[in-house]
């Protein structure tokens, strides 16, 4: 086989979580550009129903499956439905949110939240999925990690938790799963231009101090993050087990 034939996706199926915008929504883009059946999914029907919309508008093969990932008994139930009408192939963890402030002022109910988003979905959807992968034998699972899965930023404590749990569940879950022949790995964005970091990109002394610190000198676009995916997703990614690979400009490399 001709080693660009192995990065194709054409007959494979992908649920992506949290991708009815931003980051989610540029994956399920790329994974469908590669030939994949993508099911978006969100909690919000009106969100998920026009990206589902836009990408069928560029000719792309997607569903949708509208379910909320901090709840076990919808994710499983979620899960169930959509192998009804075929194998989930490829699982990439997504869903997040961002509740920044001072540590010490930082409420319960915001640690509760942004642990069940971050976290609690990576495991809940993550071992569903796995539940039908495993007696196939194959699979991919691509969890989405961060640069603060490595470092650390004042005001943001509980969500650099939150991703440093991920990195660590990504190997965890490679070293259980990968003797059933599934593939898990995460992926780590720098700063990229979204909604969740909209007032950092629009504020000049941050943005001014961010490029300043990126080799790369600029900030990520969601569009940079589609190969990676692709390649994680694919046949070219085969041997490739509990790695994070970070798409970050370089932040991670110097101090």
């Amino acid at each position: 086989m001709n080693v660009l034939d192995t990065f194709q996706l054409k007959g494979r199926r992908a649920l992506i979580t949290g991708s009815s915008g931003g980051i989610g929504l540029a994956l399920a883009q790329a994974l469908g550009q590669a030939g994949a059946h993508v099911i978006l999914n969100g909690r919000t029907a009106s969100k998920v129903a026009a990206a589902m919309a836009s990408l069928q508008a560029e000719g792309l093969s997607v569903s949708s499956s509208v379910f909320d990932v901090t709840n076990t008994q919808s994710v499983r139930a979620a899960v169930d439905r959509i192998e009804v009408e075929g194998p989930i192939d490829i699982l990439i963890n997504n869903a997040g949110i961002q509740i920044r402030g001072p540590l010490q002022d930082y409420a319960d109910d915001d640690w509760h939240t942004i642990i069940k988003t971050n976290l609690d979905s990576v495991y809940y959807v993550g071992q569903a999925v796995a539940k039908k992968m495993i007696p196939r034998a194959t699979g991919k699972i691509i969890n989405i990690c961060s640069v603060q899965s490595e470092l650390g930023r004042p005001g943001i404590a509980p969500y650099t938790a939150t991703k440093g749990a991920v990195k660590m569940l990504t190997k965890g879950m490679a070293i259980d799963w990968g003797q059933y022949g599934i593939n898990v790995n995460g992926i780590g964005p720098g700063y990229f231009k979204t909604e969740l970091n909209q007032k950092l990109v629009d504020d000049p002394v941050f943005s001014a101090w961010l490029i300043g610190r990126t080799p790369s000198r600029r900030w990520g676009n969601v569009e940079d993050l589609g190969g990676a995916a692709v390649f994680l997703a694919s046949d070219a990614a085969r041997f490739v087990n509990g790695h994070i690979l970070y798409v970050d400009g370089g932040v991670t490399a110097t101090l």
